[in-house]
């Protein structure tokens, strides 16, 4: 290509680019773009969708309003149906769900009837640390203490999330005596209950624990399910991976992990516009990478880690290709 051709290319595709951004602002003027939350108020997923919201909306032309919307059932899979079955598509509802549905679909296909591969991804606010905690009242201090307990009960919002496939993981690989107590619609309740002596522990996102409960060591990290240990985190935390006893156990934890890496992810249905999710992608690159936006999200101790949304479906991809016999070992772990 000469030089004259390069020059025409760009230009054209500039001209592009601007006639887009001057539809959008067209379509987004006056309008509002809802996050639907798949969990209940308070919690992890909740705080985060809120503190995006408030940035947002600067980065979208015609600066549209941002409205976050709760909508807990079935461990966030009723706000993913949603998405998918009723909500408009044309860029103005985006989800925030637990990425731990992603192993349900895995493994229960017909029941689940999501296929995360459908949607396209905007991108997501962390790489998250789940981890598994008892409460200090309990005595319970390490992973053999837990071990050597005749059970330990800890709490669930359904199957499908990452709180259960992280208990499950505990219960099924390793025989742990792990008791799932069901019916917290997220994990702002679970937590009173284990403040309330309800729980004896339970699993989560690192990101989620209240900083009173770190700073006055009021729980004991059990163990975690990323190789990667936060600083705030007691160094002698054990990685699941290097408890498994085979390089089949740890092929199976490699998937079972795998909703770590896509955190708290954004979606939208994949009817929506390729243009739009182009330039919905956008905008979240550009508030994550914003300074007052990062400052809000350190007030309220959320660590930020843009995933772009190329590499979030990359991620997802790789989870669908997992081989049938991984697949056969998921399902008997998470059912």
């Amino acid at each position: 290509m000469t030089l004259a051709q390069r020059t025409i290319a760009i230009a054209l595709i500039g001209m592009s680019i601007g006639a887009r951004g001057a539809l959008a602002q067209e379509f987004n003027r006056g309008r509002s773009i809802t996050i639907v939350v798949g969990y209940s108020a308070g919690g992890g997923y909740d705080l985060y969708s809120r503190v995006l919201a408030r940035h947002f909306g600067r980065y979208i032309p015609g600066n549209p309003s941002i409205v976050v919307q709760n909508m807990p059932g079935a461990a966030t899979l009723t706000a993913a149906r949603y998405l998918a079955a009723n909500a408009p598509r044309d860029g103005t509802f985006i989800a925030m769900f637990d990425p731990g549905q992603i192993l349900e679909s895995l493994a229960a296909p017909d029941k689940i009837n999501v296929r995360f591969t459908d949607y396209r991804w905007i991108g997501s606010m962390s790489r998250e640390v789940p981890i598994c905690y008892a409460w200090g009242a309990t005595g319970i201090r390490t992973w053999d203490d837990m071990m050597n307990r005749r059970e330990f009960i800890i709490g669930l919002t359904a199957k499908g999330s990452a709180t259960y496939v992280n208990g499950a993981t505990l219960r099924k690989v390793f025989n742990a005596p792990v008791r799932h107590i069901a019916g917290y619609p997220g994990s702002n309740e679970s937590r009173m209950a284990v403040e309330r002596g309800e729980l004896e522990g339970n699993c989560a996102s690192w990101s989620a624990i209240p900083q009173d409960w770190i700073v006055n060591r009021k729980i004991n990290v059990l163990v975690r399910f990323s190789p990667k240990r936060p600083d705030d985190m007691p160094p002698g935390t054990p990685f699941v991976n290097d408890l498994a006893s085979s390089a089949e156990q740890k092929a199976l934890l490699d998937v079972l992990n795998a909703p770590a890496d896509l955190g708290r992810p954004l979606v939208v249905a994949k009817e929506v516009p390729l243009g739009r999710v182009e330039i919905l992608r956008s905008a979240f690159d550009a508030t994550l990478n914003d300074p007052a936006f990062l400052a809000d999200a350190q007030r309220h101790s959320l660590p930020i880690e843009l995933i772009r949304g190329n590499e979030a479906e990359q991620i997802v991809g790789a989870m669908y290709a997992a081989s049938a016999e991984v697949v056969r070992k998921l399902k008997d772990v998470i059912e």
